[in-house]
C-alpha cells in the first residue's frame, strides 16, 4: 500500500471544492465528508441516505476497527447533504454510481486523484487523504493531541503524529532552524 499525504494548505482544499463543485454534488460532498469528518473512505462508502437525512450527528460502526464512532455534522457538511439527498429514499446508498451501484475505492480513488491533478497538486494523494487533511487541520486548528487521538483510535500519541505527517515537519523545521 502506498503512503498518501495530507492536503495541508488551506488553498488547495478550496481550488479542490471549487473544481468538485463544478463537477457534481456527489464528489463535492464525499470530499467535503472525508475532510470534515475523519472517517476511512470505506465508512463514508458504506452510509445510506437514512444514516444522513435529518441528522445532527452520524453514527456508524467502523469497518476496520468494529469501533462505534459518533459525531456531529458540521453546518458545511449539513448543507451540502440537504441538497444533494432531496427527493432520494432512505435505503438509498448516499454514495452512487450513474448505474445506480454504490460508489466504491477505486472510483472514489479516481474522483480524489483527478481533482487534486487537476488543481496541480504534485504529492502522493489518495482516498486516505482525506482523513489525514482532517487530522493535520484539526491539530493545527487545536493543538491538542490527545483528542485527535481518540478520533483516530490510535493507541500512541506518536502514531498520530506522524500519521499526520506533524513527526517529519517538526523535524525538518528544527534541521531547518539549527545552525552551529
Amino acid at each position: 500500500m502506498n503512503v498518501v499525504e495530507p492536503i495541508k494548505n488551506k488553498k488547495d482544499l478550496q481550488r479542490i471544492e471549487a473544481r468538485l463543485a463544478l463537477r457534481n454534488k456527489r464528489d463535492l460532498l464525499m470530499f467535503e465528508l472525508g475532510i470534515n469528518s475523519g472517517l476511512r473512505i470505506s465508512d463514508i462508502l458504506k452510509l445510506n441516505i437514512k444514516d444522513v437525512r435529518s441528522q445532527t450527528h452520524i453514527h456508524l460502526v467502523e469497518k476496520k476497527t468494529k469501533k462505534v464512532k459518533r459525531f456531529p455534522l458540521n453546518q458545511k457538511v449539513k448543507g451540502l447533504i440537504q441538497s444533494f439527498i432531496e427527493g432520494r429514499y432512505d435505503d438509498e446508498p448516499l454514495f452512487k454510481t450513474k448505474f445506480n451501484n454504490r460508489l466504491d475505492r477505486f472510483q472514489a480513488y479516481k474522483i480524489v486523484s483527478k481533482a487534486c491533478k487537476d488543481v496541480g497538486i504534485k504529492q502522493k494523494i489518495g482516498t486516505h487523504s482525506l482523513r489525514k487533511t482532517f487530522g493535520y487541520h484539526h491539530y493545527q486548528q487545536f493543538k491538542d493531541l490527545a483528542i485527535l487521538q481518540r478520533i483516530f483510535n490510535h493507541a500512541q500519541a506518536s502514531t498520530t503524529l506522524r500519521y499526520i505527517g506533524i513527526d517529519q515537519e517538526e523535524i525538518d523545521k528544527s534541521y531547518s532552524s539549527f545552525v552551529l
